[in-house]
């Protein structure tokens, strides 16, 4: 799954990740997956993917009966529809448009032998690039009112390791005080 645009924005090199897939899994359990990945912390948005030939799978619940004619429920149609080497598209948040590109492994995978588990749902394994924040903030207060902080010098961290803090510790980077 890579990132391709979001917010008004195309990425590249895209931010992607690789995912543990069953044929059992549904879309929808896939569309939490790919959210959860790609650092996405408001989940209340809608999702949907459009399958090679036009096909439509997205949360039927969350549409109130307005979907588009044909729409598949995301939480009912199973990944098994697709094959090896399957593109196919997903996109969060129909006002930010957070659009990817998906290509179904050539290979089958093994879980256990991967993960060391077998997870119950679509999980990561793998992942590369910079993930942009959901609504494009850049810290805590980031708004229409908020300046850009100063970028703090580890002062403003407790004094917990030893860097760290006020009172910073002339022991030496790695040095660790008695406990």
């Amino acid at each position: 799954m890579e990132l391709v645009e979001g917010r008004g924005q195309l990425f590249w090199p895209r931010p992607g990740r690789d995912f543990v897939v069953a044929r059992t899994h549904s879309f929808g359990q896939l569309a939490r997956a790919v959210d959860i990945a790609f650092a996405r912390w408001d989940l209340a948005h809608m999702h949907m993917f459009t399958l090679f030939g036009g096909a439509c799978i997205s949360a039927l619940n969350h549409w109130d009966g307005d979907e588009p004619e044909g729409t598949m429920d995301s939480a009912k149609t199973k990944f098994g529809k697709l094959k090896p080497g399957d593109q196919f598209a997903y996109v969060f948040d129909f006002g930010d448009e957070w659009a990817h590109v998906c290509t179904v492994g050539a290979e089958r995978v093994d879980p256990l032998e991967l993960l060391g588990y077998v997870p119950d749902g679509p999980t990561p394994y793998w992942g590369w690039g910079e993930l942009p924040d959901q609504y494009g903030r850049g810290w805590d207060d980031d708004g229409d009112v908020a300046p850009k902080p100063p970028k703090p010098v580890l002062s403003d961290l407790p004094p917990i390791l030893p860097l760290w803090g006020k009172q910073q510790r002339r022991r030496g980077a790695g040095a660790r005080g008695p406990a």
